[in-house]
């Protein structure tokens, strides 16, 4: 498998969960202002919507957009436990987690990445993530992870939240989420997928 990410970018929570599998991956670095790979390859001809991450498998399928991406993963090892077995009750309350960070967490940070946006603009991303982030604090106090157990939504999370403190998202209100950045930081594959990222 070939994973196609972008430092620190929302690809971060797939190479983790490649990381904490254990199965064999390649990694290739996008620029995506450019849309070339480190190499200098379109990087539009593996994904024509141009933004990471991307999957490609061994028999050279390419699978797009994190959410899927991570379930894809999650199902490679079931036995793992990063996400519950497909039609279970479980499974569906991860596919409410995923869908919660992508729509509402990860696209409330978009506005603060995009240097033509209004101050006005980046107040009101911010704003709405105040309104978010209370949701995701409160249930991470009554338990360390969403699902209960590490999952691939822990993971995309993580991420996500890692964005905060360049962008000017203060935390501090939410007690909960400063322990689980740590918590899920000190595992051994998000300190080695940042590392491979050059995140230290």
């Amino acid at each position: 498998m070939k994973l196609y990410f972008s430092p620190g970018a929302c690809s971060l929570a797939s190479h983790i969960v490649l990381r904490e599998l254990g199965v064999p991956f390649e990694t290739v670095q996008v620029d995506l202002r450019s849309k070339k790979t480190k190499a200098g390859a379109d990087f539009t001809a593996v994904n024509p919507k141009g933004y990471v991450p991307a999957l490609e498998l061994d028999d050279g399928e390419v699978l797009t957009e994190g959410t899927a991406v991570l379930q894809y993963l999650a199902d490679l090892k079931p036995a793992q436990g990063l996400a519950p077995l497909p039609a279970s009750f479980e499974r569906y309350r991860l596919q409410e987690w995923l869908g919660f960070i992508n729509s509402e967490i990860h696209k409330g940070f978009s506005p603060l990445f995009n240097p033509a946006a209004t101050d006005a603009a980046k107040d009101a991303a911010k704003a709405q993530l105040a309104r978010r982030l209370p949701i995701v604090d409160a249930a991470l106090a009554k338990k360390d992870y969403l699902t209960g157990r590490f999952s691939v939504a822990d993971a995309y999370l993580y991420t996500v939240l890692s964005w905060a403190g360049k962008l000017g998202v203060d935390l501090t209100p939410y007690a909960s989420l400063a322990p689980f950045l740590a918590r899920v930081g000190a595992r051994a594959s998000v300190k080695a997928a940042r590392a491979a990222e050059g995140l230290g």
